[in-house]
């Protein structure tokens, strides 16, 4: 008998993708099938004080000047996200490199973007970039993280104020705070699919950070 239901399980896992074993990410899902996108803008001087400067010098040297820059954007199901979907395109083709070295801090950075989550969006890597651009300029950074040149203390629920302050229409629910460590990591903002607009997002904003305060590196 216990022999007969390992079989049966057997059975049931390898018939499962993958993909959708997962409670999370869903790898290998099928191109085009999401809900909605999120733009990630990483806080350039917490990646590049904990290792970045290591991996990218086109992005931390001294000079640099960066401040918010685009990790990514994201496609993403209500509960869940795919990644590293078929794809034709296995890297970024060489006549997508200079658009996108004008929208990410790093070439490299570009390519593993595309791979993980570009291949998911049915859309050509010129597109994507193009989707990426569009994303980003949707949005106004407040003031004072232009290039802060001292330490910052704030609330993860000031910072999502600020940014809403600076972009009509966005609201609590479509934004989110990332702060491993009590640092400011990302902030995270959801559009929809055709990129028209902001839309709720609850399993992400679920997760924002919820430090009292988180820490804001200065730029350098």
């Amino acid at each position: 008998m216990i022999r007969r239901l390992l079989c049966i399980l057997y059975v049931i896992l390898i018939a499962t993708p993958v993909w959708a074993q997962a409670k999370g990410e869903q790898k290998g899902a099928i191109p085009g099938r999401f809900d909605f996108y999120v733009l990630a803008l990483s806080w350039s001087p917490t990646y590049c004080a904990n290792g970045g400067d290591k991996r990218s010098t086109d992005q931390c040297h001294i000079g640099a000047m960066n401040d918010f820059v685009v990790h990514g954007l994201w496609p993403q199901f209500e509960s869940g996200y795919p990644t590293e979907c078929p794809s034709d395109e296995k890297a970024l083709p060489k006549t997508t490199l200079e658009a996108a070295s004008h929208i990410f801090p790093d070439i490299r950075l570009a390519d593993h973007e595309w791979k993980r989550h570009g291949s998911c969006t049915a859309r050509a890597p010129a597109e994507y970039l193009a989707d990426i651009a569009t994303a980003r300029q949707h949005i106004a950074i407040p003031a004072f993280f232009k290039q802060p040149k001292s330490e910052l203390s704030l609330a993860p629920p000031d910072i999502e104020k600020a940014f809403m302050a600076a972009n009509p229409g966005l609201e609590p629910a479509m934004i989110s705070v990332a702060c491993p460590k009590a640092e400011l990591q990302e902030v995270r903002i959801c559009f929809t699919k055709d990129l028209k607009g902001f839309r709720a997002c609850p399993e992400l904003e679920g997760g924002s950070c919820r430090a009292a305060s988180v820490k804001v590196l200065p730029v350098h």
